[in-house]
């Protein structure tokens, strides 16, 4: 039996879905509002503390995603997921980026929902520290289980050159990519193939870290050191000493963590809060980012110094929309994995799926695409799957991404436009990068950030 949360003002749907989820031996906690939802939480459960929220998104006072994005932002790791009866999976997308294990559509399939369910229970206690343990880092498998394959398009055959040239060093790594592209994965495959791979692989999801715990989870404290720390606790850093330390969504780090974090890769010493006695630690950093290090530096949103710090070499990691050739690599991969979990015996995806499959832009790239194709394979009772497995959503949005937009265009024009100006300029001045930047009248900082961002050669 597990204790659950669920919000949904729906009182009908939420009775249903009580009675469907008791039923298959849960206790379930029904509030009607995010103001009910928190006396909850703060209260727990006459059992225990609750073990997963299922939120609707939108509720009487304000939507699920913002609240779980506060609930985080607190320190609160509950597993949740968010429930939606709106057609735009990048509302879910955006739900996965602050913290939600997965989401649903409605009307929700009772096999589906108890999928999810499951998946959120055996993941447990979401704590954004994931660690391997030194004899198995090299193995261990993420628990996603979204395992890195190589693919044949070029832009992955380059992506893994850059992997394999900077893995046997010991050189800081920032890998950059939209959300759910593999950054994770391609920071194991690096620890993997360096010197440091049969030492510690520690993940940690900065997102997910609060600011005032940031600094607690990475360097440690001593017992008394500050409200609630009722014991000794060893850091990340000091756990990942011999191997690799991958911080992901390392923007997401407060302005006083980050001058510890500088000192820390500079001095190869920690000091746990409280303490007065340093510690070596031999740590190997990979950072991980879905936005744009360089220009929040140029804007104080993050220490210019540890950026060039962290900034030995830069991998990024290309959405799905660009790796078409690798599409039915993945696609097959998932399938597999899916009927292998599910116990189904799905052999192939229709014509019509495929080539909704091949003319959809995956904003969620491959995280969305293994979501997708397994509630695809659970709904599928034959060994083809077809159009009617696929998520409604799905369908919505590529209607909606096919209409055209002015705006968008526009702005494709004027970026197209700039790109081609540079690099008429600098091919002029023979690359010269400070003359480029005094004839197109910006500053070099500019220049490089424009270069980087057009991918310049």
């Amino acid at each position: 039996m597990a204790q659950l949360l669920l919000v949904e003002d729906d009182t009908t749907f939420s009775k249903l879905l009580s009675n469907f989820l008791g039923k298959h031996g849960h206790q379930v906690k029904v509030c009607s509002n995010i103001k009910e939802a928190r006396e909850a939480i703060a209260n727990g459960d006459e059992d225990g503390p609750f073990e997963v929220l299922m939120l609707d998104y939108r509720l009487p006072d304000g939507n699920s995603v913002d609240f779980l994005k506060a609930l985080r932002s607190e320190g609160n790791r509950t597993a949740a997921f968010i429930m939606t009866s709106f057609h735009d999976v990048r509302t879910a997308v955006t739900a996965m980026q602050i913290g939600a294990f997965d989401y649903i559509t409605k009307p929700v399939n009772p096999e589906e929902l108890l999928m999810v369910l499951g998946e959120a229970l055996n993941k447990g206690e979401v704590t954004g520290v994931k660690a391997v343990p030194k004899a198995k880092a090299a193995i261990k498998n993420d628990k996603s289980g979204l395992e890195y394959i190589e693919g044949r398009s070029k832009i992955s055959k380059q992506l893994y050159e850059y992997v394999r040239l900077v893995s046997p060093t010991d050189m800081s790594v920032i890998i950059q990519g939209e959300s759910g592209t593999g950054k994770e994965h391609v920071a194991k495959s690096i620890h993997k193939l360096s010197k440091r791979g049969n030492g510690p692989f520690v993940a940690i999801d900065c997102g997910s870290l609060s600011k005032e715990l940031a600094a607690s989870e990475l360097f440690g404290h001593k017992k008394g050191s500050f409200t609630g720390a009722m014991q000794d606790k060893m850091g990340q850093f000091e756990a990942a000493d011999g191997g690799t330390l991958f911080l992901d969504e390392i923007g997401n780090l407060g302005y006083d963590v980050q001058i510890k974090l500088l000192r820390a890769l500079q001095e190869r010493i920690i000091v746990p809060i409280g303490a007065t006695q340093q510690i070596k630690v031999d740590v190997r950093l990979i950072a991980a980012t879905n936005e744009d290090l360089m220009t929040s530096a140029a804007n104080g949103d993050f220490r210019e110094d540890l950026y060039h710090r962290l900034n030995e070499f830069k991998i990024e990691v290309p959405p799905l929309r660009k790796r078409g050739e690798d599409l039915g690599i993945f696609i097959q991969h998932f399938v597999d994995k899916a009927n292998q979990e599910l116990g189904r015996n799905v052999r192939e995806l229709s014509k019509e799926v495929m080539d909704v499959f091949q003319k959809y832009d995956w904003p969620g790239n491959l995280r969305e695409l293994n979501n997708v194709i397994k509630r695809l394979v659970l709904l599928s009772k034959e060994e083809v799957a077809t159009l009617s497995a696929l998520p409604a959503e799905m369908i919505t949005a590529m209607e909606d991404q096919q209409k055209p937009s002015a705006g968008s265009d526009l702005k494709a024009l004027q970026e197209t436009h700039e790109k081609e100006m540079i690099e008429r300029v600098l091919q002029e001045v023979r690359y010269n990068k400070s003359k480029a930047a005094k004839l197109l009248n910006i500053d070099r900082k500019t220049l490089y950030y424009k270069i980087e961002k057009y991918h310049i050669e």
